[in-house]
């Protein structure tokens, strides 16, 4: 991560060569300046200071793009706020990179032992990984649901009381 801070230019050249390994084709960009401004406006990314962007802000792109892939934005933006709750930016990233790189890892090992079985299995082995991401996401969608519906009733009688207040 740069220790400076970036204008919007500066991030999405960064960006691009951080995401390079998981674009499915060089026409495909995981972010844009567009999807970066609409992640502020909708309060998933904090606002840059000064329209410059801070390694943290870069932690957290990361972060988002990656989940983007399998989770909406609205269950991005609940995540987060719940983990940087409990969690700094900073550990909460290498948290992140740390488990990526352990899954990765074990990925990249069940596709090289099961190549040397032949095509089929490599097929077979596609299938399975895309069964597995399927029941993943879906148990990260209704975990998140769940955590979602607890802290409903905190979040109304938080409001009920300010309104009483006033």
């Amino acid at each position: 991560m740069p220790e400076i801070y970036l204008y919007m230019d500066q991030v999405i050249t960064y960006m691009d060569k951080q995401l390079k390994l998981f674009e499915r084709n060089e026409n495909t960009r995981l972010l844009t300046s567009s999807m970066i401004n609409n992640y502020v406006k909708d309060n998933v990314l904090e606002r840059p200071e000064q329209k410059k962007y801070s390694k943290e802000h870069l932690a957290m792109l990361t972060i988002i793009c990656m989940l983007k892939q399998v989770l909406s934005i609205q269950d991005i933006s609940q995540l987060l706020k719940s983990l940087t709750d409990h969690t700094s930016k900073t550990e909460l990233y290498d948290q992140f990179r740390i488990t990526q790189a352990k899954v990765l890892e074990d990925i990249c090992s069940r596709v090289s032992q099961t190549a040397e079985k032949g095509k089929d299995a490599l097929t077979k082995l596609a299938l399975e990984l895309s069964i597995e991401a399927n029941a993943r996401r879906t148990a990260a969608e209704r975990i998140l649901s769940e955590l979602a519906e607890e802290e409903a009733p905190k979040h109304n009688k938080k409001k009920e009381k300010a309104k009483m207040q006033d």
